[in-house]
Parts: C-alpha cells; structure tokens; sequence
C-alpha cells in the first residue's frame, strides 16, 4: 500500500517539474493521462489532489522543494492525512486537524509569515473586505454551482434528488454542489440549469436595476460575450430582450449558438468583431454588457498554477485593454442606456481604476466585489453605469 501512494508522491512531483505552464495544468494532466494508460480513476485522483496541493501554495516557500511543498501543500489542503500518513513526522501528524485555520496557524510556527507569499500580488488587490480570507481560500477547492433557470426548480430539484446528486441550495434559484459532481446526464444543461459561479450569478440584481428603470424594448449587446452566460442570465431576468452578441473569436460564437439553442434563444443577432477597435454598427443599445478579458485572478482557486504562472506585468496591458474596449462600446449606447462593466479580477488597475476613468464619461450607478471566497465560489467585479448628458 505505502509503496503504491509513494509512487503517487513521486508521479506528482515528476509532473509538476515537467509542467512549462502553456496551457492550463488541467489540460496538461488530461494529455498525460490519455498517454499513461495505466493509472486507474483512484491513481488519477490522488495524484491529481497531490499536484494541485502544490499549486495551491502559491509563491509561499518557493525555496523549498518539490517534493517539501507538496507535502506541505497536502497539509494545508486536506482535513487528514489519509494513506499518505508516511510521509510526515510526528509533529505534522499530532498537528492536523479538520480546521483548516488550525493548520494554517501551525504551519505558522515553522515557516512564519508565508501566508503572506501566497497570493505574491496582495499589493495590488482592490477593495475586497479581507485580503486574507481571499488568500485562505485558495487552499480550498471551489464548488460547482447551478442556476436553476425560470419555471424550472422543481424538476431540478426532484431529478437531484431522484439520483440521490446532494446539493445545497442557496437562495432561491443557485444550488451549490461538490465541484466531482457529474451532472450532465442528470439535469438538462443550459435549458434547465446553468452551469455558472455563484458570483456571477449575483450579477443578476444589477441586471434587475436595468429592467426597473428602463422602458422597453431594452436592445442588449453583449460584446465581449464568450459561451454567452451574462446573455442567458439577462434574458432570464428581462423576458422582453433584444439580442446582440459579439465575439472576436469565431470558434466561440459558434460555441455560443449551440448554447443558445439549448436554452432556446432563437432570436438574436449575433456577429465577429474586436471592440478593442472602432467598430460600425446600425443604431444604438440602451444596454451593453462588458465582461471584459481579464487577468482571472479572482477564479485563480480553480486554477491555482496560475498563482506562480502570472507575469504581473499583464495586469497593466489588461488595464489598458479593458479602457479601450469599454470607451469603444460606450459609443454605441444610447443617452439614458446603462452599461454593465465586469470583470473576474481583484485587482485595483483592472476595476476601481478603470471605473474611475469612466466616470469622466458616464454616471455611475453601483459597484460592488462579489467576494466568492466566503461561499467556496470565485470573486467577481461588477460597476453598473447610466449614460446621462
């Protein structure tokens, strides 16, 4: 037994030395698995808990290494120690308990103030409420999160149940599941439910504010508008919406309208176009939404590489791109129009500081951090605007 999660240990730290950070660590595992047939479901699991113990530490202990910041990694991230139990002396073992700030407390005493190393931009987060709980929730693997669509709650509810799927449901529409928890031959993606972070869903109360204080039609354009998630969620709030989308990625908006014909949204104008740049278009909308490409640095649990991976020096070239792309768009918004600015960042130059330039130009209505780390979610930006004279 011990030698079998030894070689899980030794599997790990032979990944995580190989890794050049490309592409999305998830990837790079999924391509070496589908080469090294023979790891099985549970070789899979446990090596894939050990590598992402390693990434969850951030930049904290970068003197260390591999194979010492995976088992303090391991340490931090699971409330026992399981069959890697081997691995660690008695002061460890005597010290791990289900709470995580216990852990985090301990490992305190013998590397102290590397908390402080973990998130290495802590410098440059925006108005958030506690830089240190954000940072604390990086040792914790986010949940999947489900928005139950309109009309659509008790058949969700009964198909969970009836594949005995556990769920906490929070508020009236968003259930919190295990981020393992297949779903997909469980309830009807896109047409029953949404899979979207339960941040982003609280997005929905600014969209509410649009709906109560605009005469309709309301003509949406979401022009940064990916798989098309802000679209569903506004269309679920505002029945009477025309659509516009915009991508400037082809292979997304096809993605998007295979997505939209699962929630069955037929009538939309949808179109390629890089609003970094000028762009023609017919008329003018009196909403826009601007989920604007960012750093991700408030959904980095998810993607704990990309802790280490990030080059601080993109957040200044998203700053820049994000301005561009929402001075641009502004130009298409009626007087009296509303624009949604959005980010998945917590970083002051990618929020306070770009709603700080719109307000030479726009009236600003709210802005708020969705702080996700509280609820095992991601942390999202959001600043609701009005275009008056």
């Amino acid at each position: 037994m011990q030698n079998r999660f030894q070689s899980y240990f030794n599997t790990a730290s032979s990944l995580i030395k190989l890794y050049d950070a490309t592409t999305p660590f998830a990837i790079f595992l999924k391509n070496y698995f589908a080469q090294h047939k023979k790891h099985g479901s549970t070789d899979r699991k446990n090596i894939t808990t050990l590598c992402y113990s390693y990434y969850r530490l951030g930049k904290a202990l970068e003197k260390l290494s591999v194979e010492e910041r995976i088992k303090i990694g391991f340490f931090i991230c699971n409330d026992e120690p399981r069959e890697f139990e081997f691995l660690y002396d008695k002061l460890f073992l005597n010290n791990w308990s289900v709470e995580l700030n216990n852990r985090i407390q301990f490992l305190d005493t013998i590397h102290p103030c590397y908390l402080n190393d973990v998130f290495g931009l802590k410098e440059k987060i925006g108005g958030i409420n506690s830089k240190d709980d954000f940072i604390k929730s990086h040792f914790v693997q986010p949940d999947l999160f489900l928005r139950i669509r309109p009309h659509k709650k008790n058949i969700v509810i009964n198909k969970l149940n009836e594949k005995q799927v556990r769920f906490v449901e929070i508020g009236d529409d968003c259930l919190s599941l295990n981020n393992a928890t297949q779903i997909k031959n469980v309830v009807e993606i896109n047409k029953e439910v949404v899979v979207q972070d339960y941040s982003s869903q609280q997005t929905k109360y600014l969209v509410e504010i649009v709906k109560n204080n605009l005469e309709f039609p309301i003509r949406l354009w979401d022009c940064c508008a990916a798989s098309g998630g802000k679209t569903i969620l506004a269309k679920d709030v505002i029945n009477y919406l025309q659509i516009t989308v915009s991508d400037n990625r082809t292979s997304i908006i096809h993605n998007l309208k295979k997505r939209f014909i699962e929630a069955g949204i037929k009538n939309y104008h949808a179109f390629i176009a890089d609003v970094s740049k000028p762009i023609e278009q017919k008329g003018k909308f009196n909403f826009i939404i601007c989920d604007v490409p960012c750093s991700g640095s408030g959904t980095w649990s998810r993607t704990p590489e990309q802790i280490s991976a990030f080059d601080s020096g993109q957040i200044a070239v998203y700053s820049k791109l994000q301005y561009q792309i929402a001075s641009n768009v502004i130009q298409h918004l009626e007087k009296n129009g509303y624009i949604l600015y959005i980010t998945c960042s917590v970083f002051k130059a990618e929020n306070e500081d770009i709603v700080e330039k719109l307000c030479e130009q726009l009236q600003l209505v709210e802005k708020k951090y969705f702080e996700g780390y509280t609820n095992k979610a991601d942390t999202m930006f959001a600043a609701l605007f009005k275009k008056v004279d």
